[in-house]
């Protein structure tokens, strides 16, 4: 099954993992270097054991195509994946007038009167970025993140480097090259982010008619992030070889500080516990000639088939 190498992951940190803090506060099993292989002529590696909502990966996926830090375009899309940066930077700033949000992430899991007030103020927020220009350009940008590095990486001189055409232009032009790469991470804007890239750079490959891509990801939520990196790369990596007239290879997903958070290990027994069902199809509908031309509307699954999903709390 495609998927066992992932559940294959989850379980040797589960058994093997070190205890460690981080930077929340929440605790994590973490392991040092780990590398997943998908065949993606096999299917598509979007878990079964568990239900992972593609709608999201595929909206973000155009989001950080367009180049775009503002999550505007992901609430438009009903995608909030990444609100809880920008909605941190709000309630802690000084136009702020509503109640305390400090601790917002761990409290509202424990106080439910807390979590309806949370769910009042995020209401605010989200509709405030959709329709005030200058509270979405203020509270709804997130810095340099993606986007701008994959699209628009600032030099030394003042110019702008766009990575993604660069590289699609080398895979068509000389696919020989070892130098067909992607990264993400910028020393100089890294002050700037909401969140240091964790997915930080990424190569491709060709060989026999086949786009491989292999992903080196500093530091990975192995419950709720990674699944989603999986999925998100290999779409990447099957949009790239229909514009360059390739068929998709492998996906290598190669992990730094691979983790498991203190408070997902429940939810972790249980998704080890399902069996993985097949995987499913990805369907590209559309002419289009360019990835950045593509929407959502494009792409789809065909025979996807998983278990219901399993809530967790994101540690911010």
């Amino acid at each position: 099954m495609l998927e066992q190498a992932y559940l294959d992951l989850a379980a040797y940190v589960l058994k093997n993992g070190n205890y460690k803090n981080d930077r929340t506060g929440t605790g994590t099993y973490s392991t040092f270097g780990y590398q997943m292989r998908f065949n993606l002529a096999e299917g598509f590696p979007l878990l079964t054991t568990k239900k992972v909502p593609f709608g999201l990966i595929k909206s973000e996926l155009m989001w950080f195509l367009r180049g775009d830090t503002n999550i505007r375009y992901l609430l438009q899309h009903h995608n909030h994946i990444w609100d809880e940066w920008a909605f941190k930077k709000w309630v802690q700033s000084d136009v702020y007038t509503g109640p305390d949000m400090t601790d917002f992430g761990r409290r509202s899991l424990k106080d439910a009167d807390f979590a309806k007030t949370y769910q009042e103020q995020k209401k605010i927020f989200d509709n405030k970025i959709l329709t005030d220009d200058a509270f979405s350009a203020r509270f709804g940008d997130l810095g340099n993140v993606y986007g701008s590095q994959w699209r628009a990486w600032k030099t030394s001189t003042g110019d702008s480097i766009d990575q993604i055409s660069d590289v699609i232009q080398t895979i068509k032009t000389n696919p020989d090259s070892r130098r067909m790469i992607v990264s993400a991470w910028n020393p100089e804007d890294i002050p700037s982010m909401a969140l240091p890239p964790c997915h930080t750079m990424f190569q491709f490959y060709v060989s026999e008619g086949k786009l491989s891509c292999q992903l080196y990801q500093r530091s990975g939520d192995i419950f709720l992030g990674v699944p989603f990196n999986i999925a998100s790369y290999a779409l990447l990596t099957c949009l790239i070889a229909k514009e360059t007239g390739l068929q998709p290879g492998e996906f290598i997903h190669t992990l730094g500080d691979a983790h498991i958070y203190s408070n997902h290990v429940e939810q972790v027994k249980t998704q080890l516990s399902r069996t993985p069902r097949p995987a499913p199809k990805l369907i590209i509908d559309s002419q289009a000639k360019s990835i950045f031309d593509y929407n959502v509307k494009d792409i789809r699954l065909e025979g996807y088939d998983p278990y219901p999903a399993i809530k967790a709390p994101v540690a911010v």
